[in-house]
């Protein structure tokens, strides 16, 4: 897996096998993830959404803790997958990365617990499960304006975006952040550094730091 240029994000680039038949691919392997990451995803729930070309989907991101990490793949079509660091006070917030995601190259992106998540559909039913460490729980969901000028994502030209009333109605950065609606940097921290420990698997290269690790680097 390739680590994102935000720390906690993770890109798994599979190799894909084709032949007469269609093609396989193994879009999830848990000891790969474990090993970046310095845990095993904990899976309580899989998602599935089926979005028309233009469909922009957050940015969505829970409290921590426990908040929710995700796994995310595109199964039909594609989409532009962005991750963003809504964390207040890492080195990196507000930045965001986007990654596409298809049913070409079969990409996945993982992110930690705190970050924001997106995705604009690039094409018609362009269809995206995710795994979810947690299950959903609407009284710790939010979500920002995913065309907030602050966060300036830059979303595909010639695409009309189309959000739901409650994505077209979440404040942007500066007014979350505002009214607290954010996760602390520091509380992140602290909640990886437990999974790490219940964790039992070793960070990256064979160490003890898993996603604290990963933060140290940043």
């Amino acid at each position: 897996m390739r680590e994102l240029s935000i720390a906690g994000a993770w890109v798994h680039e599979p190799r894909v096998f084709p032949d007469s038949r269609g093609s396989f691919h193994e879009w999830f392997k848990a000891p790969d993830l474990a090993a970046v990451t310095g845990h095993r995803l904990r899976l309580e729930q899989a998602n599935c959404s089926v979005s028309s070309r233009g469909t922009l989907r957050g940015v969505h991101f829970a409290d921590v803790p426990p908040s929710q990490a995700k796994y995310v793949t595109c199964v039909r079509g594609a989409v532009l997958d962005v991750v963003v660091d809504i964390r207040v006070g890492s080195p990196g917030f507000g930045r965001w990365e986007s990654v596409r995601l298809d049913d070409r190259d079969h990409r996945a992106v993982y992110l930690s617990e705190g970050l924001g998540h997106a995705f604009m559909a690039l094409t018609d039913d362009a269809t995206v499960v995710y795994l979810c460490s947690e299950g959903y729980a609407p009284e710790r969901e939010h979500g920002l304006h995913p065309l907030d000028p602050e966060l300036a994502i830059a979303w595909p030209d010639g695409i009309a975006p189309v959000l739901s009333e409650k994505d077209a109605a979440a404040p942007g950065l500066a007014e979350a952040a505002r009214r607290g609606l954010l996760p602390r940097y520091e509380d992140c921290l602290a909640y990886y550094a437990r999974l790490n420990d219940a964790g039992g698997a070793p960070g990256p290269a064979g160490g003890p730091g898993g996603l604290r690790g990963a933060y140290d680097r940043a």
